[in-house]
């Protein structure tokens, strides 16, 4: 046993050096003496930070921006809420996401504490079940929140609406927007104003994956369609248990694939938060895309999404590690500092420490990694946040890849399936030597597409930083003209 944890130790601590001359973690300083289990981060006027926690605590904090941490100072702004897991601050008030309502709370008397706690919305069901999660969301385009409702024991329906996602108008109204939903982790918008939540390996999920919240959609799991029977809307998908998604959707098209799936164990096995990348170059080389929290094993994954035939796919990248404990939320801020909360009660992580406050900042450096990889009709375009070693980079020997998919099922979880060895039989590289377009004989549709590319160097000879990108390929583009971008 400890020699297993010494290995995991030291591979974190291999990591944090290796992002060290990119990326700066440091830990804020909690409030003395309390238990903070970071669960909500929300930020708010005047550089001040508002987190909540498990427990049913918020407290707002100063200095957090700062470069001397040890200048942050907190208040306790409220307790005795119900474990929010979704928090923002809007026209003076913060919203808050409880797991039995949405709730907005001010500070009417001007005394630094809350003294109004209004209902906003209640409309779904709640047992006594701990694990009956409700992650909620920004405001949307037109001022709604959203929440994702986690399944009763994250197999059953002990309540109204388990198992969906609901939209809350400012009116106070809830609407069942997406049902499908398994166990939550996180839900957040992509720059376009496109919502997606994280969705954990389990029942009806072969693996972890970010999934696209459509209006309308199913995303898999078909547990919480009792709601829609009971209340009278019309019956959602019914698929078939033992089948494949690429199978199943053919025949309902209101199954929404996976955006992209996180292959169990090799990139994490817990995602949760979701923030996009609106920093324009404060956090790095990455704007415009999302990053994903991960809690067992204390990261931060890096996604680059794209539509392909009306539907979102991508890969997904390993990114940040390291951090005290099992990330939760996320919230990147414009000036491009990123806060990670984190705990790990009831919930193992590889951080060891039980909860967690960290602020990562970029310090400068650019790293040699795979930026974007796009489909194209006949592969993949790759763009690369450095210049390539052209020779290396032409070889389409230097570009190895695997491919499976998960078995679609009413129990836990699934292998790798229907396991494929494409080849890259074709490597151009761009005139920048910035890009590259492989073309790929033997690909599947509906799988994961695992490329290897540690046999690449940058042109000053350095390895990428992180070799391995997962692509979950939905859709094939038509052919169409064009080179690399």
């Amino acid at each position: 046993m400890k020699t297993s944890l010494s290995l995991i130790i030291s591979a974190i601590l291999a990591q944090v050096q290796a992002q060290s001359p990119h990326y700066q973690t440091e830990t804020i300083p909690l409030p003395e003496g309390e238990i903070v289990e970071v669960s909500a981060i929300a930020l708010m006027p005047d550089k001040k930070v508002a987190i909540a926690d498990r427990r049913g605590q918020i407290w707002i904090g100063s200095g957090l921006y700062e470069d001397d941490l040890s200048k942050v100072r907190w208040r306790s702004f409220a307790k005795g809420l119900h474990e929010p897991l979704g928090m923002y601050w809007k026209e003076g008030s913060l919203i808050v996401q409880q797991r039995t309502e949405l709730t907005r709370l001010r500070d009417t008397n001007q005394d630094g504490q809350a003294d109004d706690f209004s209902c906003l919305c209640d409309a779904w069901g709640a047992s006594h079940d701990y694990h009956e999660y409700a992650f909620g969301s920004d405001p949307d385009v037109n001022g709604d929140t959203w929440a994702v409702l986690c399944l009763t024991g994250s197999a059953k329906t002990g309540a109204d609406w388990r198992g969906w996602a609901v939209r809350i108008d400012q009116a106070g109204k809830m609407h069942p927007e997406v049902s499908g939903v398994r166990s939550p982790g996180g839900i957040g918008f992509n720059p376009q104003g496109d919502l997606f939540y994280t969705d954990n390996q389990g029942l009806w999920n072969g693996s972890s994956s970010l999934k696209w919240l459509k209006p309308g959609g199913f995303v898999g799991n078909p547990t919480g369609n009792v709601s829609a029977k009971k209340f009278g809307l019309p019956e959602p998908p019914q698929p078939q248990s033992g089948s494949r998604i690429q199978i199943e959707r053919k025949k309902d098209p209101r199954l929404i694939p996976p955006a992209v799936v996180f292959p169990h164990g090799k990139v994490g096995q817990s995602p949760t938060a979701v923030v996009p990348d609106l920093t324009e170059g404060k956090f790095g080389p990455f704007a415009g895309q999302l990053l994903v929290g991960e809690q067992t094993h204390s990261e931060v994954q890096r996604v680059d999404l794209e539509m392909v035939n009306g539907f979102y796919q991508g890969a997904v990248f390993k990114f940040l590690k390291g951090y005290g404990s099992g990330v939760v939320p996320l919230r990147l801020a414009p000036d491009g500092s990123l806060f990670a909360g984190g705990t790990n009660r009831g919930w193992g992580s590889r951080g060891a420490q039980p909860f967690s406050l960290e602020r990562t900042r970029w310090k400068g450096g650019v790293p040699f990694e795979i930026k974007t990889m796009r489909v194209t009709p006949s592969g993949f375009k790759l763009r690369f946040t450095q210049e390539v070693d052209a020779e290396l980079a032409a070889d389409p020997a230097n570009y190895p890849m695997k491919a499976w998919t998960y078995i679609y099922q009413k129990s836990y979880g699934s292998p790798e399936v229907d396991q494929a060895t494409p080849q890259v039989t074709a490597a151009k590289v761009s005139e920048d030597r910035l890009g590259v377009e492989i073309t790929v004989k033997g690909w599947v549709q509906g799988h994961v597409h695992h490329l290897d590319a540690q046999a690449l160097k940058s042109a000053e000879g350095k390895p990428l930083w992180h070799p391995d990108a997962y692509y979950t390929l939905n859709e094939i583009p038509f052919a169409r003209s064009g080179g690399i971008e």
